[in-house]
């Protein structure tokens, strides 16, 4: 099956780069490209996209605001999954595309290889951003959020079974699956079904959800201190 890819990038140098690494493979299309977020949502509305690469920093609509009403709602069945493309002094921006629905985020200067293997996991439904990278972005960017109290406020999180949450936990940490296995005594298919069943019981769409959801209800305090 072929990945339809989108690039959304005010740099036409930018693009023409990425479509020439895409282009080379076999199982990879970029069907669509746009300079800012509003001519992107117009292409989406007659264009069938798998995966977008999304920039922050645009005119008109910024990557932020155009992943916010791609997703908003919740997005169908074989929806386009986003990709945020951002700059280490852009990682704030990054951090409101995650809340706002983007499936990950990647450094504008990623290795081809690294770029590949993170479109082809997007449109897997696994997550691409690495743990560690995901909670060194989030312990930056905590004290950004609206203040929490001690209990997490969410309902959902009453769903879950006392295993379930010890995952959620080490899940927000920055642990792998295979981390959480070994740390847990489990197998890395038997946590990977208790962290499906935690993304299907708060109605969460990835792991990178998972882990904003966990900071903003206080289950996870910056640094990967479990809350009280």
């Amino acid at each position: 099956m072929t990945i339809r890819v989108m690039l959304v990038d005010d740099q036409v140098l930018l693009r023409t780069g990425f479509r020439m690494v895409l282009a080379a493979q076999p199982d990879m299309e970029v069907v669509a490209e746009a300079g800012n977020g509003v001519e992107a949502l117009e292409v989406l509305r007659t264009t069938q996209v798998d995966v977008i690469l999304m920039d922050v920093r645009m005119p008109h609509l910024d990557g932020v605001e155009t992943t916010r009403r791609i997703c908003a709602g919740g997005q169908p069945e074989g929806g386009p999954k986003v990709l945020i493309l951002t700059t280490f002094d852009l990682d704030e921006y990054a951090f409101s595309a995650l809340k706002a629905g983007a499936s990950g985020f990647m450094l504008k200067d990623v290795p081809p290889g690294d770029l590949l293997a993170a479109i082809r996991a997007v449109q897997s439904g696994d997550a691409v951003v690495a743990p560690s990278t995901t909670r060194r972005l989030l312990d930056r960017f905590t004290p950004m959020l609206p203040a929490t109290s001690a209990e997490p406020s969410r309902p959902e999180l009453g769903r879950l079974t006392d295993r379930e949450r010890e995952v959620l936990l080490l899940v927000a940490q920055g642990l792998s699956n295979g981390e959480i296995a070994a740390r847990l005594v489990l197998s890395e298919a038997t946590v990977k079904t208790h962290v499906g069943r935690i993304l299907t019981k708060l109605s969460l769409r990835d792991r990178v959800q998972a882990v904003v959801l966990a900071y903003e209800t206080g289950l996870v305090r910056a640094g990967g201190a479990a809350g009280a």
